[in-house]
């Protein structure tokens, strides 16, 4: 007798997609709206500390093998390197984890690009809560990080049509940026909604009279769902999607606080120093004074295991997102 031999899994559980079943997704966006840059624009060079393959930086080192350095497990001389290349007029676009992005190679990127306000782009894999393998990979604080840094633009991508947009206008911007990467099969849902990302700019992606989400990074993702749930409950929820975090775009946001619904944050990032203190900073500056209600990781180190557990666990799920309003509601 013969058994049959179990599906060969591609991927482990802890590393898996967080996409769900059935949704839309496009392979390494970011990979291929940088090498379609490259294709326009002779400047732009790639590099990575030796993590390529698992930042789709490997798309644009095929299309461009001349123009793409391998710099090894070396984060500061990533960064050092990619400032000196800035500095000859190149554009460089380097690739590593964001918690080795922000952890490990800080001061390079604030003295070697940020100070002399270079164009140097630094792309962040496995941001937030988008690995199980735990806090040595978890970036859940980068955001917090890099918010206290002069000169630097942060962008936080929903989909892949955020990621294939934001490439070339990061690559025309002048100063140095940091890009929040969802990498592999990424889900493209803002296409949908007419959607076109514009650096520096917050975009009201669906009206509504009774709640208010303002979100960012793959939180918008999960936001629009859950505005489809919670209408089944009668509740009309607006979303506004936050795809700059610095720049903050307040006139946006604030306009759609600036009522009586109830308004929440939702973010891929500790509750500290990332979007929902951007968005209450904005508040009491601008005197808009109201109660909003943060969706986002605690401040603790997480868990390991696998993503749709740990996303239940620490509330970034549709259905805990859903439970949560229908809570603060009642």
């Amino acid at each position: 007798m013969t058994t049959a031999a179990a599906p060969k899994l591609k991927t482990s559980a802890m590393i898996a997609s967080f996409v769900d079943p059935g949704q839309r997704t496009v392979a390494a966006p970011f990979g291929h709206a940088l090498a379609e840059a490259a294709e326009q624009d002779t400047r732009i060079v790639g590099l990575s500390a030796d993590l390529a393959k698992y930042t789709d930086m490997h798309i644009f080192s095929q299309a461009f093998p001349d123009r793409f350095f391998q710099m090894g497990m070396a984060e500061q001389l990533l960064f050092g390197a990619a400032a000196g290349m800035a500095e000859t007029g190149l554009v460089p676009f380097a690739s590593t984890y964001s918690v080795f992005a922000a952890r490990r190679a800080y001061d390079f990127l604030c003295l070697d690009a940020a100070e002399p306000n270079l164009n140097v782009n630094i792309v962040g894999g496995l941001p937030g809560l988008t690995t199980g393998y735990g806090p040595s990979h978890q970036a859940t604080e980068d955001m917090a990080i890099f918010r206290g840094m002069p000169n630097l633009t942060i962008v936080d991508p929903c989909d892949a049509v955020d990621i294939a947009q934001a490439v070339p206008q990061l690559a025309a911007s002048p100063g140095p940026t940091y890009l929040r990467l969802l990498r592999g099969k990424v889900a493209s849902v803002l296409d949908e909604y007419d959607y076109r990302f514009e650096l520096g700019k917050a975009k009201v992606i669906r009206p509504g009279n009774d709640v208010v989400f303002v979100s960012s990074g793959l939180m918008t993702m999960r936001a629009l769902q859950a505005a489809d749930d919670l209408a089944k409950h009668h509740i009309d929820v607006s979303v506004v999607h936050a795809a700059t975090i610095k720049p903050f775009d307040s006139a946006t946001v604030l306009a759609e606080l600036d009522t009586d619904r109830r308004a929440f944050t939702l973010e891929n990032h500790t509750r500290v120093g990332g979007l929902f203190e951007t968005v209450a900073s904005a508040c009491i500056e601008s005197g808009t004074l109201r109660q909003v209600t943060p969706i986002a990781l605690p401040d603790a180190f997480l868990d390991a295991g696998a993503l749709p557990t740990l996303h239940d666990r620490y509330g970034l799920s549709t259905k805990a997102i859903v439970t949560k309003v229908l809570d603060s509601l009642r």
